[in-house]
């Protein structure tokens, strides 16, 4: 065009009019070209929109079927392992520690000798003790002896006193017998004051009879009271020689539970005090073991019911070995709830024999309350959720269409969910390519390709157990 426009403009002899015919003519061929343009691309449009709207007419979905089993209600909560009881390894008495007989992290039983400490000053004093209790029951025989003779005493005394008394009986007579043969003259003054005198002092010997029984009963309440004071010096003679023992015992440690130690805070050689602020050693019971976990304030009332039914089981799940779960029972549930978090805590036991569950240790713990018979489930991947709730996508198998379809959720058990309403078993539900669905959508159906499960969904998102 512009050699065209060039030709005319160098050739003087053609008129204005054919100028301005030349000048038309280009700009006629340019609109043809943007007109002709602008329908290839249009064409093009049209194209794509029909092969958009042929796409779109079968979307490739994953389907599966919703049946009928049998379905734990469960709660899912993180858990912590808690030694069944610590106890903390402590001397009684102070010297050098002369033997260590286990390792670092051993499991010992309970009985089982673990330390040694130097035991002569504690066996010098066990020895000085039983030196003072045979010497206490020296002094007891010597007061026993004491004792029977005081009491021979009194025997002779008593007998001294009984023949006294039969001789003052003949003095007295005789002394009445020669009064009388006095006043009549029979005999002299002289011999009749004889008699008497005679009988007045065997009534004095007989007196003095009664204090020497009295004095020889005396040193029997002595003897006695000796006796005892010699019987308590061998009570306490013989209590210095127990704690003489009990101090001596003190000087070999042994484990008072069965359990796992820790780490040894002392060797052999070093010098032990005793009742110090630090153990020896901290020994662990983890057969049985506790699990503590905590469980919103809001299932109290659910978990309460299920415990009033009998023993409720849980399994705890060891992170990465997930497949071999520990199981025990729930034995503890807190009187109170914790006003700051809203929880109230759970403890469970485990019989732990093969040592799987270690203190501090986290896990994933399952409270199993009952069972849920003849529930409708479904893939977990199926369940959506919308502005309205959530809902499934339901295929029509007579047109392969889907229909949007409200549901009510239960429990989540492994990867899949009860569906309390809104299915009916045998129902086919979409549990892959939602994001490219609407209602009355026309779907293929396809063969799910790898593993497309989500990872296995727990309660903690919907823990309400209620059927």
């Amino acid at each position: 065009m512009r050699y065209l426009s060039f030709k005319l403009k160098n050739r003087p002899d053609l008129d204005a009019q054919k100028l301005i015919l030349a000048k038309q003519l280009s700009r006629g061929i340019v609109l043809l070209s943007l007109i002709a343009l602008c329908g290839c691309t249009a064409s093009e449009a049209q194209s794509n929109n029909q092969k958009g709207k042929n796409q779109q007419r079968a979307v490739p979905v994953v389907v599966a079927t919703a049946t009928r089993k049998t379905i734990p209600i469960e709660l899912r909560q993180t858990g912590t392992v808690m030694a069944y009881s610590t106890v903390g390894v402590k001397s009684q008495v102070a010297g050098p520690l002369t033997g260590v007989y286990f390792q670092e992290g051993q499991n010992v039983k309970k009985g089982q000798l673990l330390f040694k400490i130097d035991s002569r000053p504690q066996q010098a004093a066990l020895m000085q003790a039983q030196a003072n209790r045979e010497k206490a029951i020296a002094q007891v025989k010597q007061a026993e002896a004491n004792l029977s003779q005081s009491l021979a005493q009194v025997n002779q005394a008593k007998a001294n006193r009984l023949k006294d008394q039969t001789q003052a009986k003949n003095a007295q007579a005789q002394a009445q017998r020669y009064g009388t043969l006095f006043t009549q003259g029979a005999i002299s003054k002289e011999q009749a004051e004889q008699f008497s005198t005679a009988s007045d002092a065997q009534k004095a010997t007989v007196l003095a009879d009664n204090e020497g029984i009295a004095n020889a009963i005396a040193a029997v309440d002595a003897a006695k009271a000796d006796l005892n004071n010699a019987k308590a010096e061998v009570s306490a003679a013989q209590a210095a020689v127990d704690s003489a023992k009990i101090a001596l015992s003190y000087n070999s440690i042994f484990s008072p539970i069965t359990g796992r130690t820790g780490s040894l805070k002392v060797n052999q050689g070093n010098l032990v005090k005793d009742n110090d602020t630090n153990p020896l050693v901290t020994i662990s019971q983890i057969s049985p073991i506790y699990v503590t976990t905590s469980l919103p304030q809001r299932l109290l009332p659910d978990l309460n019911k299920y415990r009033a039914q009998g023993k409720i089981p849980v399994d705890a799940f060891i992170p990465r070995d997930e497949q071999h779960p520990e199981h025990g029972e729930l034995f503890f549930v807190d009187s109170g709830v914790d006003p700051t978090t809203g929880t109230i805590q759970l403890k469970s036991s485990f019989t732990n024999t093969d040592g799987r569950l270690s203190p501090g240790q986290f896990v994933n713990v399952v409270v199993r309350l009952t069972q849920e018979p003849n529930a409708i489930v479904v893939p977990t991947t199926a369940i959506q959720t919308g502005q309205q709730g959530q809902f499934v996508y339901v295929l029509n198998p007579t047109d392969q269409t889907v229909d949007m379809r409200p549901v009510v959720v239960g429990n989540a058990v492994g990867n899949e969910s009860v569906i309390q309403q809104g299915l009916k078993e045998g129902e086919q539900v979409i549990t892959d390519g939602q994001f490219n669905l609407r209602p009355k959508a026309k779907v293929q159906i396809k063969q799910p390709v790898g593993n497309r499960q989500r990872p296995e969904a727990t309660n903690q998102g919907n823990p309400n157990p209620s059927p």
